[in-house]
């Protein structure tokens, strides 16, 4: 078939465009006669086939021997010749049938799932709407604090056992810094207790919500990682009474109107008088069920009237940082309290281990709808 490719006398643009030309009518005069998916295929072969096609024997016999000059201006043509033939054979010869892909309109369409709320973040944020209706706003910090924070306004002594890494996730290399900047993971979301109290003076109402971390081994109802809400009241006249009642309506408004509290005596280093708090079972009615362990009452959270020492200690910080005192206990007093959410959230599913929590499983998440 190489008889049937004339060779170039000359490379200069009037003979290029005169060769080329003359191949651009033949390729459109045969493209106007593809009726059948039989002469198009033959159309494709003569033209672009691998061994034998024109457009392979064109390569060899002009762009192989082109002096280097007219490379350029010779590929250029040839690349026009080439998108010439794909666009013969990209059209559909008439009365042939598209073996393409098709859209059957009668198919039901995909539907993408809707994400859901993670059980531990819908409990965290149902926890938080209960105690936001009652005026309180939303406070957060740093996972990552100070001891001082974390430990020492928050009445810690400096040998209490919260203190040794046992209990704590302590940041490495912290012994060379004094005690109260030792960086470690926060074991409680009060620290953002604290620092509220020093940015803004009373009255003061905040609930936190947040990841806490302590040196605990996992097991059904531990976990190292796990989610704490508490609440923050100062302001003139605050009493335990107040406390009471504040915790008595978010029970109810929590877990139903029936739901009754009742308060022990009980000992935190930043309260007093600390108390725990159970409730009535939501779920036998205080009959006795495996969730109350057959007591009719469940313990959920601690509490109690903010110590003294607290208020001295965030007075101290906010004089160091230049403000004015403003938590003088002769004017003003407190609450706090605090509830995990981990075994609200158990408590309200029926989950029986709280690593299901973490496991990522979508096969247990897709339960919580």
């Amino acid at each position: 078939m190489t008889d049937t490719i004339a060779s170039l006398s000359a490379y200069d643009d009037a003979s290029l465009d005169q060769a080329f030309r003359g191949l651009t009518d033949e390729v459109r005069g045969a493209a106007a006669q593809l009726s059948t998916a039989e002469t198009q295929e033959n159309f494709r072969l003569d033209w672009l086939g691998r061994k034998q096609g024109r457009l392979k024997l064109l390569s060899e016999s002009w762009l192989k021997t082109a002096p280097p000059e007219a490379k350029k201006s010779l590929g250029m043509r040839f690349n026009a010749l080439k998108n010439e033939i794909e666009a013969a054979l990209a059209v559909e010869p008439a009365g042939t049938k598209s073996t393409g892909p098709s859209i059957d309109l009668s198919l039901p369409g995909i539907r993408r799932n809707i994400g859901l709320e993670h059980p531990l973040t819908r409990t965290m944020r149902e926890m938080t709407a209960v105690f936001a209706a009652l005026g309180y706003s939303v406070g957060v910090g740093p996972e990552v604090e100070s001891d001082f924070y974390n430990f020492e306004a928050l009445n810690f002594p400096p040998n209490h056992p919260a203190r040794d890494t046992q209990d704590t996730l302590v940041v490495a290399d912290q012994d060379t810094k004094p005690l109260r900047e030792r960086l470690l993971m926060r074991t409680h979301t009060s620290p953002v207790q604290i620092r509220s109290m020093i940015e803004s003076a009373p009255p003061l109402r905040i609930v936190i919500p947040g990841k806490v971390h302590r040196n605990d081994e996992s097991d059904a109802t531990h976990s190292p990682i796990f989610h704490q809400v508490e609440g923050l009241c100062v302001d003139t006249n605050i009493t335990f009474s107040d406390l009471k009642g504040t915790l008595d309506y978010a029970m109810k408004a929590f877990f139903g109107s029936s739901v009754k509290t009742r308060f022990f005596p009980s000992f935190f280093p930043f309260t007093e008088p600390s108390a725990d708090v159970q409730i009535s079972c939501p779920f036998c009615g205080q009959k006795g069920c495996r969730k109350c362990k057959y007591s009719g009452w469940i313990e959920l959270l601690g509490c109690g009237m903010v110590d003294p020492a607290v208020f001295a200690a965030v007075d101290a910080r906010r004089i160091e940082n230049g403000l004015e005192p403003a938590y003088d206990t002769k004017k003003i007093s407190g609450f706090a309290f605090g509830m995990g959410v981990e075994r609200i959230a158990m408590m309200k599913y029926g989950v029986g281990d709280i690593g299901q929590f973490y496991s990522g499983d979508l096969r247990f998440l897709s339960q919580f709808v």
